[in-house]
């Protein structure tokens, strides 16, 4: 697909991401926040302050838009009040601007499972945010069923990377580590969870905003599936000193949650760092070919090189 990309969010781990893979592709490209200036994007693309959150803000936001990326969110505790106005204000402005949606979602829809996350699975959560995100996701889907415009689901698991910043594995494991503290970690060190390095994730999505094939359904997004273990290894050598780490369990993430909102909320999602999390991608490499990862060293390598002040990191891709 060719013409104007949109990217919502453009200041967020994944928009930055997005927006950071559509210059390299050489796709003209449009950054969209709150408060954005020309002078936080890359050269050559057009920054527009805008709260998409409102209807106007949407349509100023994606006039012109062939492909919008929708990466923003409202602030992780304020999830279930906000998500829904602005996901309704985002499909209103971008089906009258005649544009296909591209939505950056997670995993949060199934709840507990046994075994890899495919996307036949039921949506099964029963928390809040699960709840909300498989609301969001029906509305979506809905909405390209009754042809008001085209939707695309690219889902990924926890995230990395340089801007990777408001995340489970953000400031409290990779910016505690670099600081020299010890990171946080819920549940179980040695239980593999799926981790998306940022760099992937803007390829992937990038990917089904260009591809017809992928709109009218969700994609699990490829990513490595770590354990808690092996990222604080991984992490040590590229700190070149040892990783410390406090495991935090769900006990205490229910004692602190009734004082500490953002612990009451990591409380309901506690479940996927306890058993195995891993994303089958199978169904994204048949549609779209063989996708080849950062690898796992690399990607802790510039994650950490970013958060130690290294911001000159090498570009998106394996290396």
């Amino acid at each position: 697909m060719t013409g104007l990309a949109v990217v919502l969010g453009a200041r967020g781990g994944i928009g930055s991401a997005v927006l950071a893979e559509l210059v390299r592709r050489g796709i003209p490209a449009r950054a969209v926040g709150r408060s954005i200036r020309p002078d936080q994007v890359p050269a050559g693309v057009e920054a527009v302050a805008a709260d998409v959150s409102t209807p106007d803000g949407a349509a100023a936001a994606v006039r012109g838009a062939a492909v919008v990326h929708h990466c923003a969110q409202p602030p992780y505790t304020r999830w279930t009040r906000e998500f829904p106005a602005l996901n309704r204000a985002v499909i209103g402005a971008t089906a009258a601007a005649g544009a296909k949606l591209v939505f950056a979602d997670n995993l949060y829809r199934y709840g507990p499972v046994d075994g890899p996350l495919t996307e036949d699975l039921p949506f099964a959560a029963t928390d809040p945010k699960g709840r909300l995100r498989a609301e969001l996701a029906t509305e979506l889907l809905a909405a390209h069923a009754a042809g008001r415009l085209r939707v695309t689901l690219g889902l990924a698991s926890d995230y990395f990377g340089p801007a990777g910043v408001d995340t489970a594995l953000g400031r409290t494991f990779f910016g505690r580590l670099a600081a020299g503290k010890p990171a946080r970690w819920i549940g179980r060190l040695d239980r593999p969870h799926a981790a998306s390095h940022l760099p992937d994730v803007g390829r992937a999505l990038v990917t089904l905003g260009e591809r017809d094939e992928a709109d009218g359904r969700a994609w699990h997004l490829p990513a490595h599936a770590p354990t808690g273990q092996e990222l604080l290894r991984l992490t040590g050598d590229a700190l070149g000193r040892p990783a410390r780490v406090r495991v935090t369990p769900r006990a205490l993430l229910r004692a602190g949650g009734l004082v500490v909102p953002m612990l009451r909320e990591l409380g309901h999602v506690a479940y996927q760092w306890e058993r195995p999390w891993v994303v089958d991608p199978a169904a994204f490499e048949r549609a779209f070919g063989p996708y080849e990862l950062t690898p796992l060293p690399a990607a802790v390598d510039r994650t950490v090189r970013w958060w130690t002040g290294s911001r000159d990191v090498p570009g998106p891709g394996p290396s």
